[in-house]
This record gives C-alpha cells, sequence and structure tokens, in this order.
C-alpha cells in the first residue's frame, strides 16, 4: 500500500501557513498569471518564495498551477514566467497545455511536472504518453471511479505517481473544461476566469413560445439543474488507500483559512488513523463526519468513485452552501501585555462565547475578554473585516489556533 500524500489548496500566504500547519504534506498555490483561479488572491513572486520557504521549512512541498488552455498570446508570457520560477524552485509544476508542457520542460527542466485533470487523463495509455514525456505526475480525471483508477495503477510504471480529487466542488463540465462562462458573460473558464453559471437558476423556453418559461421543478424555489454536490470522501479513505493513488487532492483555491483549516486537520487525522489502525479509524468516524461538515459545504457525494452518479449527485432546490461556522481569525503573536494579535474576519464582542480551533484536532470553547485596537483603546465589539486587534480569551493561545463562532 502505497503512503498517499495529502495536497492541500491555498488562496494566499496566509492560507498556505494555515495548511502547512494543519496537516499538508504538499500545497498547491496560484501564481498572478496561467492558473484557473483568476479571481483568487493568487501569489505574486516574493509571497511564492516566501511561501516555498515557509513550507520547505516544515518538510512541506509546494505546487504551483499554471493549467490554462493557452492561446498564442500566452506563450511568451509562459516562457518569461517559468524562467521566474525556475530560480524559486517550487517542487512542481501542474500543466494541462501541451505547449505549455514542453516550455516547461526546456525552460526549467529540473522542476517536475505533473499533468491536471484539465488534460482529461482517463486511460492507462495517456498516462504512459505522459511518463514518455517526462512527466513525475498525472491528476485522473474526476470522472474515473476506483476501479478504473485501480486499472490504471496496473498498467502504468510503478514511478508514475497518481493525484486524485477526494474532497470539494464538483464542475458540472467533464473534467473542468468548460464553455458555458465564456458562452454567457465573455469570462472564459478555461482562462481562469469561470463565473460558475452551473450554480445558475434555470428555466426552458420552447422556441416558438419565446418569453413563457417552463418551469423544470416541483416547487415553488426552482431548479439548479447543473448544480453537483461537493465530492467528500473521508468514509472511504481504506478504498482510496488500497486504490493505487499517490496524492490525495482537495480542491479549494479560493477558500478561506477556516475551510482549509478543517478539511487538512480532519483527512489528516482520518490518514493517519487508518495507517496506524483500521479499527483506530473506525473508532472515530463520527469525529471525521462532524468535523468536516463544520465547513462550509453544498451537501455531499462520492462522485464518480463508485460507478456513475444517481440523480442525487445534483441539488435541485437551491445553490446555497451549508454554512455552520463563522470564521473569525487566525492567531498571531503575544504582544508584552499577554494580548493576541489577529486580524479580524467578522464581528465578535466582548463576553460572547467562541471556538479556538487547533492543529491537533481540539476545539476549545472560550470567552472573549477583552478586545484592544492597535492604539490600545479598550472595544465592546470587532466590527471592521481586516482590522487588526489584540485579544484576551482568558487562556494561553498558539500562534496559527483560529477562531471562529458557531452559528
Amino acid at each position: 500500500m502505497r503512503r498517499p500524500e495529502l495536497l492541500i489548496p491555498a488562496s494566499s500566504l496566509e492560507v498556505l501557513k494555515i495548511a502547512v500547519i494543519y496537516g499538508a504534506d504538499a500545497v498547491y498555490i496560484g501564481g498572478e498569471a496561467f492558473g484557473l483561479r483568476a479571481k483568487a488572491k493568487n501569489f505574486s513572486m516574493d509571497e511564492i518564495r516566501e511561501g516555498i520557504a515557509f513550507a520547505h521549512a516544515h518538510d512541506v512541498k509546494v505546487y504551483i498551477t499554471a493549467n490554462i488552455l493557452a492561446h498564442n498570446g500566452d506563450l511568451d508570457g509562459v516562457r518569461e514566467y517559468f524562467a521566474e520560477l525556475r530560480e524559486i524552485k517550487p517542487d512542481a509544476l501542474i500543466i494541462s497545455d501541451p505547449g505549455v508542457y514542453m516550455i516547461a520542460k526546456e525552460v526549467c527542466p529540473e522542476i517536475e511536472r505533473h499533468i491536471s485533470t484539465q488534460a482529461n487523463n482517463t486511460n492507462y495509455g495517456t498516462y504512459r504518453f505522459w511518463y514518455e514525456q517526462g512527466a513525475k505526475r498525472v491528476v485522473s480525471a474526476r470522472e474515473l471511479s476506483l476501479a478504473e483508477i485501480k486499472e490504471i495503477r496496473a498498467n502504468i510504471p510503478d514511478d508514475l505517481e497518481i493525484e486524485t480529487f477526494i474532497h470539494g466542488a464538483m464542475c458540472i463540465s467533464y473534467s473542468g473544461r468548460c464553455l458555458l462562462s465564456n458562452y454567457f458573460t465573455g469570462r472564459d473558464a478555461n482562462q481562469g476566469a469561470c463565473t460558475h453559471p452551473c450554480r445558475w437558476k434555470y428555466a426552458v423556453v420552447e422556441e416558438k413560445r419565446p418569453g413563457e418559461y417552463l418551469p423544470v421543478y416541483e416547487n415553488e424555489r426552482g431548479t439548479y439543474i447543473f448544480n453537483s454536490k461537493d465530492l467528500c470522501m473521508i468514509e472511504h479513505i481504506p478504498e482510496l488507500m488500497e486504490s493505487g493513488i499517490d496524492s490525495f487532492k482537495i480542491e479549494g483555491r479560493m477558500k478561506t483559512a477556516l475551510y482549509v483549516a478543517t478539511v487538512a486537520r480532519t483527512y489528516r487525522r482520518a490518514i493517519d488513523d487508518y495507517k496506524q489502525s483500521p479499527e483506530l479509524y473506525r473508532e472515530h468516524m463520527a469525529w471525521y463526519q462532524e468535523q468536516i461538515s463544520n465547513c462550509t459545504y453544498r451537501q455531499f457525494t462520492t462522485g464518480f468513485f463508485f460507478g456513475k452518479p444517481s440523480d442525487e449527485a445534483q441539488i435541485y432546490d437551491n445553490n446555497t452552501y451549508v454554512k455552520e461556522y463563522t470564521y473569525l481569525g487566525i492567531v498571531g503573536e503575544r504582544n508584552e501585555e499577554g494580548l493576541y494579535r489577529i486580524e479580524q474576519r467578522n464581528k465578535f464582542s466582548v463576553g460572547e462565547s467562541i471556538e479556538v480551533m487547533k492543529p491537533d484536532g481540539a476545539n476549545i470553547t472560550v470567552t472573549v475578554q477583552r478586545i484592544v485596537d492597535e492604539e490600545g483603546n479598550d472595544m465592546e465589539s470587532a466590527p471592521h473585516p481586516k482590522q487588526v486587534l489584540y485579544i484576551d480569551l482568558g487562556q494561553p493561545l498558539a500562534m496559527y489556533d483560529i477562531l471562529r463562532r458557531k452559528e
């Protein structure tokens, strides 16, 4: 049985550090160009450099996405970008376009090349092709079952790695290659600018009766016929471990630090528990299920892993997330007064009961004793997002503890 890597997304330098502290073996990020999350904060070159240094200091790898489907006008910029990355030395580049791949192979051959799920990798012949081109890893299409992944593993070289998404949002289009956003809004999903029209509300119009909308629903709320549930495989770690997958990948390069911390530490513990003892994994199942449901999600499905999804994999009556906790901030350094620095993300008040989420899996309920602004003024509440504050929660805290409030 292979030892799977836990691969966690990061939308910013702050979130990268949280992913590392909360259990990632590797983190994937996007630079300011050529990745498929144009609306994410993304990383400047200086932030990539700092992020790699932080991750490597904790024995965690960093992969950089460059997985757009490139047009002619992109190629010169790709070459310059890869030349810069060659000096920074990420652990791998995640690529889908063959032209971009060949530039990486020429400009920075010493950096591993991983083939993105966007390349629609559905059979062992494709894996063999990329292996012959020098790829170290291929990310499986999300449309594959575990049986198909096992068959791929049996028919490819042992040193070619398989990476597979095991948690997060599912795309309605094949392996994420979608034209809906471009058609409706002019923003190309394959260039990183998806507007997620699959989450919108739709009705049917018959061509000879324009303006007469024929609803495709069974109640007054409408229908969201493209809206997939989120993938979650926390209850199926044994099957994943036995499938030959080398890297368990979490989706979510647009997600908050709270989401990343919750998913990372839950899967970290589940994987480690199962490696220690299958019985221990089963004993802790209720904890995994509770924790994974604490972060924002759209209801869960196992996707294609156990065969073609039924109509139960879709959400037809709404496009909203289930949200059980509000993210309040990340604990920073302690000052001379014994107060802890945070950059506040949502409002909380003195006297309020909140929760401290720790990397080791502990969740501690505390009462806010004191809030002080940067000028040393006491405050009754913290209403302004991104405000720097100093807080007393009545007990010792540690850097990278996360504060949250149950809704």
